[in-house]
């Protein structure tokens, strides 16, 4: 996602734990962990050194982990919470400084996980029905401002976080990267009188519906 909006031509500010190997003049690259508020405060204060103003904000950080509700641990259900949830709460509370009225879209890549409970993914599965509710409150809050909001809800998709994960998931019946990248495209390209509140995506046999 981030290196197609560079090639659109934008500044992409990139925050996360860990930092990118993406190497672009109009990348910076600013290391955050956002489930720690003081943190975020001191990331907002470094992109005001490049931007009075965000345009585009996707909010992507997320945790995935996979176990059956009895063998989640509190602290993992917790995890879920203070990085899905609470980590984007950060974010949207103190980007209120940036937002540009009649302009900002705000993108939150959610998950199919977020409409329906699936096996397995519990405490994944309540942090995204907490997410999408976290933003339906501020899409009515923020109404006033006219900025959009689009949430995209994807299924799996085949990237190579999932050669981490010990179970062999099957891979041919995931959305693929170019699908994904499909639909961003046209969202973030979209007429600024449009938005998306819940764009769900069903993926059988390789076809997008």
């Amino acid at each position: 996602m981030a290196q197609y909006l560079l090639e659109e031509g934008l500044s992409v500010i990139g925050v996360s734990r860990r930092g990118t190997a993406l190497d672009h003049p109009n990348f910076i690259d600013i290391l955050c962990d956002i489930r720690e508020e003081s943190a975020v405060e001191e990331m907002y204060e470094l992109v005001a050194g490049h931007t009075d103003s965000l345009h585009l904000i996707v909010l992507n950080a997320g945790i995935f982990e996979m176990s059956p509700l009895v063998e989640t641990s509190t602290k993992e259900f917790s995890d879920h919470l203070t990085t899905n949830v609470v980590g984007a709460f950060h974010i949207l509370k103190h980007a209120s400084d940036f937002l540009v009225e009649d302009e900002t879209h705000i993108i939150t890549i959610s998950s199919i996980a977020s409409k329906k409970g699936l096996a397995n993914i519990s405490a994944y599965s309540a942090s995204k029905f907490a997410l999408n509710g976290m933003i339906e409150s501020l899409r009515e809050e923020w109404e006033h401002l006219n900025v959009r909001f689009s949430t995209l809800m994807p299924g799996a998709i085949a990237t190579p976080i999932w050669d981490e994960v010990e179970e062999d998931l099957p891979r041919d019946q995931m959305l693929s990267t170019e699908d994904f990248m499909h639909v961003f495209q046209m969202v973030v390209n979209s007429p600024a009188h449009m938005q998306f509140p819940e764009l769900v995506f069903l993926h059988k046999k390789g076809v997008l519906k």
